[in-house]
């Protein structure tokens, strides 16, 4: 029985690991390690002052939007912010027609190569005194590190429910107490009574006259 035993503990002992070339394991992390730095570039790449700019103005006013594709109003935007439109060579005609040629018939937007096409119809005639290649150089300075601009605040609605609400000369009651002839907050002391430890009885309208007319007796 203890031979059985002996060689029962014998089979199931597994053969030791033959030991590796340790040149070729550090090559194979090195390519593991150099393969996942390429995919995580890919995965992130840099985008151009050009496309930066596309991206902030294509999400401008839509919480909705990805910045992959702009719609007309937002290109006609970027046009005027960025001086594409000088009212002369370039009107806000001439970018509405590109808009239209550019897009497809079904679409309502542009990708950012599209953009592109349409940035050189427009440099065109922007620039009409330079080669193709200058003027879309020239057209795309323009654009370039520029972003949405907002101009103008929203101004308040003088509505009369508001005005009636706000007036504190129509106050009455406890709130009226809270607030001075000229309409400014007193404080504490129009929230809280406050104790007149003055001696005087309350309502007196002749406090603090009796030294003078004792001084003027003299």
């Amino acid at each position: 029985m203890a031979d059985k035993a002996k060689s029962g503990k014998a089979a199931n002992k597994t053969p030791p690991k033959s030991p590796g070339d340790p040149a070729k394991e550090k090559s194979a992390k090195r390519l593991s390690l150099e393969s996942e730095g390429t995919n995580e570039g890919a995965a992130a790449p840099e985008l151009s002052a050009l496309e930066e700019a596309f991206r902030k103005f294509a999400i401008h006013g839509d919480t909705r939007a990805t910045g992959k594709e702009m719609h007309g109003k937002n290109w006609s935007k970027l046009c005027k912010d960025c001086q594409v439109i000088d009212g002369k060579n370039v009107t806000i005609t001439d970018v509405d027609i590109v808009f239209s040629k550019i897009k497809g018939k079904s679409c309502r937007t542009i990708t950012f190569e599209q953009f592109k096409e349409a940035l050189e119809e427009l440099s065109k005639k922007r620039f009409k005194d330079k080669s193709n290649e200058e003027a879309i150089q020239e057209i795309h300075k323009l654009i370039e590190g520029k972003a949405p601009i907002i101009s103008g605040v929203t101004k308040a609605i003088s509505s009369p429910t508001v005005s009636r609400l706000t007036d504190t000369s129509k106050f009455t009651g406890s709130h009226k107490e809270r607030f001075d002839p000229s309409g400014k907050g007193k404080g504490k002391a129009g929230r809280v009574d406050l104790v007149d430890e003055s001696g005087y009885v309350p309502g007196y309208k002749h406090a603090g006259t009796y030294d003078h007319k004792v001084q003027g007796g003299k």
